[in-house]
């Protein structure tokens, strides 16, 4: 592969790696609040949250950009605040990643706290714990493996992210030309269907690789909490 290639491929697994970290934290709390809670307008979050499913991916990016833009209020509020900027950054190619694999990774960890049995938690209280300490102690443990189900489906959802991010922060060498970006563009230059032919295989090998990994350790997940 070329110096291009190879740069896309390691701003993508970047791109991935970071958006699925950043956005971990948030995707435990939705799912616990969609499990656990009781409240007005739950219904409603839960659209929201999915929402980015069932948009056009264009849709979700120009969101963004309007948002997160340097004239947008977060963006410019971040900017200022933290120095954090989006627009046409890789730092705005993860949050596009992020934004666009959040409802796979609430949704997956949802259904594992879902099959926790609450008997276990209401144990845990009986015995003294919080309900936050029952959910360290107990649920979180118990939900490891929807909750590594969850980042890799995310992580290979970011992984081949392209609407949003192109929308978003645009198709720029080096900075936010991921690997499906870069496939685009091979694409449409003339003599590069070799080219987009390995990244292709590239990004199969990367995603495929991801879900064999998840498999092996859910399931070793798995057996040491039964066992």
């Amino acid at each position: 592969m070329s110096a291009d290639d190879l740069t896309a491929v390691r701003l993508s697994l970047l791109v991935a790696t970071v958006g699925v970290t950043a956005s971990l934290p948030f995707a435990v709390l939705a799912a616990l609040a969609l499990a656990r809670g009781r409240f007005p307008g739950k219904t409603l979050l839960d659209g929201l949250i999915h929402l980015p499913l069932v948009l056009p991916p264009v849709v979700t990016g120009y969101l963004l950009l309007i948002a997160f833009g340097r004239r947008g209020p977060a963006g410019q509020f971040l900017e200022a605040c933290c120095g954090i900027t989006f627009s046409f950054r890789w730092t705005g190619a993860a949050l596009a990643a992020a934004v666009m694999g959040f409802p796979l990774m609430v949704r997956a960890i949802r259904l594992s706290i879902e099959a926790v049995d609450r008997r276990l938690e209401d144990a845990a209280e009986t015995l003294g714990s919080s309900r936050i300490g029952a959910f360290f102690a107990v649920t979180l443990p118990l939900s490891l493996p929807g909750v590594l189900a969850g980042v890799v489906l995310g992580f290979a959802k970011a992984l081949g992210e392209f609407g949003a991010t192109i929308t978003f922060v645009s198709n720029i060498p080096g900075e936010t030309r991921t690997l499906p970006a870069e496939i685009y563009t091979l694409t449409q230059t003339p003599g590069g269907d070799a080219a987009a032919g390995r990244l292709v295989l590239v990004a199969i090998a990367l995603s495929l690789g991801a879900l064999i990994v998840s498999e092996i350790l859910a399931r070793r997940l798995s057996s040491r909490i039964s066992g």
